[in-house]
């Protein structure tokens, strides 16, 4: 009985450390690190801006900075 016992606790144990030992899904090949970056891209272009006023423009936008 006392066997029996140990292999069940052993097996249950041994699923355990199995199924923690799965490989986590990948993170996706290109993870987005600025979400707002896009978005204050396609409004410096609506706007036409270029060189210094975009890149003015584009750092205020993901700021959150109100746009002068």
């Amino acid at each position: 009985m006392k066997t029996c016992s140990a292999l069940a606790v052993a097996a249950i144990l041994g699923c355990g450390v199995a199924a923690a030992s799965d490989v986590p899904a990948a993170p996706s090949a290109t993870p987005i690190r600025h979400p707002t970056l896009k978005s204050c891209n396609r409004e410096a272009t609506a706007k036409k801006l270029s060189g210094k006023q975009r890149a003015e423009f584009v750092k205020n936008c993901q700021a959150g900075k109100p746009s002068s």
